[in-house]
């Protein structure tokens, strides 16, 4: 199922809204407790800036994620992302919700997911994709996999690569590269 550039173009060209996972997408899938039951997860800077310059684009970003933390409506919120739905066991029941709040169908769905529970998403989405150290069935379903890992800027990287394919790169970065 893996795409070409000429294909990935294409379906770039369609996205209005971004998908993801959390723990081993925008994380590196690392859960640190402490003893007194706080949980702390280490967020990548670059794939922040990624999903705000997604916003700055008009693509809408949404997060379904299996576990409940306080920190991912924290880092949510740092993004401007509201949607945002958390202890969800079937993600499919949630997505059909923001394809019907966004207009979206299929094809103008990016997701990225890690694991077996994101394939559903994966086999559904009109772009899905997932970090360079998804589970190997989880890739299975992927048009493309990260260079990047989880956590480790691939969630920038598929947000730059859907931004230039697209031909928004430009409107984006613009201010910063002059």
């Amino acid at each position: 199922m893996r795409l070409n550039k000429k294909s990935i173009t294409a379906k770039a060209k369609n996205i209005k809204l971004l998908i993801l996972d959390v723990d081993g997408v925008m994380t590196d899938g690392s859960i640190i407790l402490d003893n007194e039951g706080n949980e702390f997860k280490r967020f990548h800077v670059r794939d922040g800036h990624g999903i705000k310059m997604l916003g700055k684009a008009g693509i809408k970003t949404a997060i379904i994620t299996g576990r409940r933390s306080e920190v991912v409506e924290i880092r949510a919120k740092e993004l401007g992302i509201t949607d945002v739905f958390q202890k969800v066991f079937r993600k499919s029941a949630v997505y059909e919700e923001l394809l019907k709040k966004y207009k979206c169908a299929d094809e103008n769905v990016a997701f990225m997911g890690d694991d077996i529970v994101d394939v559903e998403l994966l086999k559904r989405a009109g772009f899905p994709a997932v970090p360079a150290d998804a589970d190997e069935e989880a890739k299975k379903y992927a048009c493309i996999v990260m260079k990047k890992s989880g956590g480790r800027g691939a969630v920038r990287e598929f947000t730059d690569l859907i931004l230039k394919a697209s031909g928004l790169w430009r409107k984006v970065s613009g201010e910063f590269l002059g």
